[in-house]
């Protein structure tokens, strides 16, 4: 059967949708599919936006049923992704693809824009049905469940903006007052975040620069073929040579599309997620350091006996657990992070490999080809020098 679907006849107990639903690449069961598609264009007085229809299956006993269909737009994803990073400020959250127009690209709503976005909120969604922390995030299962009016009503019952306000400018105080003493496993942290976003920034560039190269080569190589064809018909003698070559480069023109596809489709994707993962990881060390910062400074504070002492010890207290579970959810997620990374950096750099080595077997096979016909049949020809037997 298809595991990314539940069929009809399939028992509808948690237990024997658990027992049936498994990869077959993995081990472990899963129980939440997510799928985003369909995206449909909105038009109102005030404004023009996307929204993305989300289908969700599982067998998880905290859901009410095992399929949910709901249409969110991008405005709902920043929402989900804010509230995920207040729920767990160290834990690394899958980035979201760009509010604004990607590189590239002329009109928000043009047809490979809306769908690039589409591949990347599908990605956003998977990743955080993966985690083994966010999967079961509150707010994630409104996300994937609730009816538009009941998602609005939900999102009212957050911290109003007097107090995010207020949040915000203790944060802020707190990452310009710095931490004293970081750490040496979050300085090799920080140091690896501030190396790997250079060089990934860079990467991202060059393959940037690559693909518009070859898009380039492969709009100058199609004017080639058409050009050989009107050659031949003032070349009597050299048509079949002359149509032979056109057709070889129409062969390689197709394979260099196919190429430039895997390209767009397999290799940038990857390196630009991890382009925005870089952004993400620096954002988790300053909430990192904010809450060391936080408690830094009430430990300061009590050392000066600026304030009452019992109420600092109890503070500290708390904030010394606070800053132990931050740091021990970043340890645990770093290291799952990383693994993540380099298996898929490394599928995306071996698979484009691979489609330049088929192509360039492709494109040799074909003039190999074409050119044993050409030697073949000059060959066959009689030569003009010598004399016809009798």
């Amino acid at each position: 059967m298809d595991m990314n679907s539940f069929s009809p006849m399939m028992p509808t107990s948690p237990l024997s949708m658990i027992n049936q639903v498994k990869f077959e690449d993995e081990p472990d069961l899963k129980d939440l599919f997510i799928t985003v598609d369909e995206p449909e264009s909105h038009v109102t007085t005030i404004e023009t936006f996307i929204t993305y229809r989300i289908i969700t299956k599982t067998s998880r006993g905290e859901f009410d049923s095992s399929e949910f269909e709901v249409r969110r737009r991008y405005q709902d994803f920043l929402w989900l992704k804010g509230k995920l990073e207040e729920a767990h400020p160290t834990l690394i959250i899958p980035p979201l693809p760009e509010k604004f127009i990607v590189k590239g690209m002329v009109e928000r709503f043009n047809d490979d824009f809306i769908e690039t976005r589409r591949k990347a909120l599908h990605k956003f969604l998977n990743r955080i049905a993966d985690h083994p922390t966010l999967t079961f995030n509150e707010d994630f299962k409104v996300f994937l469940t609730a009816q538009a009016w009941e998602l609005s009503s939900h999102k009212k019952q957050g911290p109003g903006l007097l107090s995010r306000m207020g949040q915000t400018v203790r944060a802020v105080a707190l990452s310009m007052r710095g931490v004293k003493s970081r750490p040496e496993e979050f300085m090799e942290m920080n140091n690896f975040i501030e190396v790997f976003s250079q060089k990934i920034n860079l990467i991202d560039k060059i393959s940037q620069r690559i693909y518009k190269e070859e898009r380039e080569y492969s709009d100058e190589m199609k004017e080639y073929g058409p050009i050989h064809i009107l050659w031949s018909a003032s070349e009597e003698d050299l048509v079949d040579t002359l149509k032979g070559i056109a057709s070889c480069i129409d062969k390689c023109c197709k394979a260099t599309e196919k190429r430039m596809s895997g390209l767009s489709e397999a290799l940038l994707p990857v390196v630009h997620e991890y382009v925005l993962y870089s952004e993400m990881l620096m954002g988790v060390m300053k909430r990192r350091d904010q809450i060391q910062a936080e408690l830094d400074s009430k430990v300061e504070a009590l050392t000066n006996k600026k304030a009452d002492t019992d109420l600092l010890t109890e503070e500290i207290g708390k904030l010394e657990d606070k800053v132990e579970c931050a740091n021990n959810a970043l340890k645990a997620d770093w290291e799952r992070w990383r693994h993540n990374m380099q298996n898929d950096i490394k599928s995306a750099f071996t698979d484009m490999a691979e489609e330049n080595i088929h192509y360039y077997e492709q494109c040799l096979a074909t003039w190999e080809s074409f050119l044993a016909s050409q030697t073949d049949l000059h060959m066959e020809e009689p030569s003009e020098d010598k004399p016809e037997s009798h």
